[in-house]
């Protein structure tokens, strides 16, 4: 059972989706996101990139792809498998490169596995992650309703 403290709660346009985070794993990234969930940064955010059988990213503040919180992280790589159900942090070329913007896998994307920075999996609600609109970029976007923490 996920710890209230490290259990995050997406409400989005297709229900509630329930992520435990791993502070294990990604301390630094756990962290970060918690400040920007803290802070509402979340809260409307669009699904902007939503690949059918690989993964729905969202944490872009401009909805694009091109935005974030403008604190870079450096890479906590780990030995998680990129599997259904995992949530990443989406990057650019430079490792060190992620800050808002991250993915839940909608399936095994196991070549994303040690490059990738990966700090939770998806508990609860899986299936409406599933019905989450595709698209690149995405017409008419679902969304975080509001992000928070159980505790």
């Amino acid at each position: 059972m996920a710890k209230p403290e490290d259990t995050l709660i997406l409400e989005t346009t297709k229900g509630k989706v329930v992520i435990e985070m791993r502070p294990d794993l990604a301390p630094g990234h756990v962290a970060r996101i918690k400040e920007l969930v803290n802070d509402g940064f979340y809260n409307g955010v669009v699904f902007h990139r939503v690949i059918d059988g690989f993964m729905a990213q969202t944490g872009c503040p401009h909805g694009t792809g091109t935005g974030g919180s403008g604190k870079k992280l450096k890479a906590e790589f780990n030995s998680e498998p990129h599997v259904r159900g995992v949530v990443s942090m989406a990057r650019a070329q430079d490792p060190n490169s992620g800050d808002s913007q991250f993915f839940i896998c909608f399936d095994d994307a196991s070549f994303l596995d040690r490059q990738y920075t990966a700090w939770g999996k998806v508990i609860e609600g899986m299936d409406n992650v599933d019905k989450i609109k595709r698209g690149e970029p995405v017409r008419d976007p679902d969304k975080i309703i509001k992000a928070t923490m159980a505790a």
